[in-house]
Order: structure tokens, then sequence, then C-alpha cells
């Protein structure tokens, strides 16, 4: 079996409590200060009763996971580096909240060694188990130099 192949399946996750500090050092670096992360007075009177974290945030979230799976990859490690190629069909299906914890779990779905790329399925879930964002993820294989 080709190490590409022998990625399928692959799968981790990862978990981190959202802080109020995740929240507004994102929203300085971004200029992202928008009342839906920053204000609670502003978001307390909306359905989601508190300020909810930036989706771009999540986003960076699923990155550490992606990162992450290289340790189970190690056939493929050995000849090749990972590159995110970006990720599609993301979407935030739930709000996440200043203080809920969230898993992200990543599972490698396909593999093409001809175009040495992987996919992944990501999703972050929150800690009552409620699906919040998915994505599929695209990831590069370089080859290491010799």
């Amino acid at each position: 079996m080709n190490p590409f192949e022998a990625t399928i399946g692959a799968s981790v996750s990862c978990a981190k409590t959202v802080s109020e500090s995740d929240v507004y050092l994102f929203a300085g670096i971004t200029g992202d200060l928008s009342p839906n992360h920053v204000d609670e007075a502003a978001m307390s009177g909306t359905r989601y009763g508190g300020r909810i974290a930036h989706g771009a945030l999540l986003v960076g979230y699923m990155s550490r996971a992606s990162t992450m799976i290289g340790d189970k990859c190690e056939a493929l490690m050995r000849g090749h580096y990972p590159v995110s190629l970006g990720y599609d069909r993301v979407r935030f299906l739930e709000a996440v909240k200043i203080g809920d914890t969230i898993t992200i779990t990543y599972s490698i779905v396909s593999a093409d060694a001809e175009r040495m790329r992987t996919v992944a399925d990501v999703s972050l879930r929150n800690q009552a188990g409620t699906v919040c964002a998915v994505a599929s993820h695209v990831m590069r294989w370089l080859k290491r130099p010799d």
C-alpha cells in the first residue's frame, strides 16, 4: 500500500476552551471588532445571550488539528511534509460562546498520490456535543529534499 492510501481513515482530535482573551486577541489582530465578539451588553439581548467567537478563529482551531495529523501519517511524513491548500465548504452551524470547550475532529477521507493531496472532514463540537462548524480540508504533501 502506498503511503497516501495508508492515510485514509487517520484521525485526530483536540480540545480547547475558548477564552475571552482568545477572542479579544483575535479581534485585535484582525481588526474585527464587531459587537458580536466584543460587546457583551449588545449581545446579551440576542438569541446567543452573549458574545460569540469569530468564525475565522474557529478555522484557526481547525488548523491546529490539521497540523496534528502528521503524527498519524508516519509513512507519508518520512518522505513528505504537509502544506494546507485551504478549507472548502466551511459552515458555521451554531455559535461558539466564550467559555465553551470545543473539540475538533480531523479525519482523512480521501488521498490522491498522483496529485500528492489528502482531503479531510473536519468537525467542531461544543461541550454538549452540538456540531458548531464543519469543513473539508485539502492538504498538499510536498516531497522532502534528498
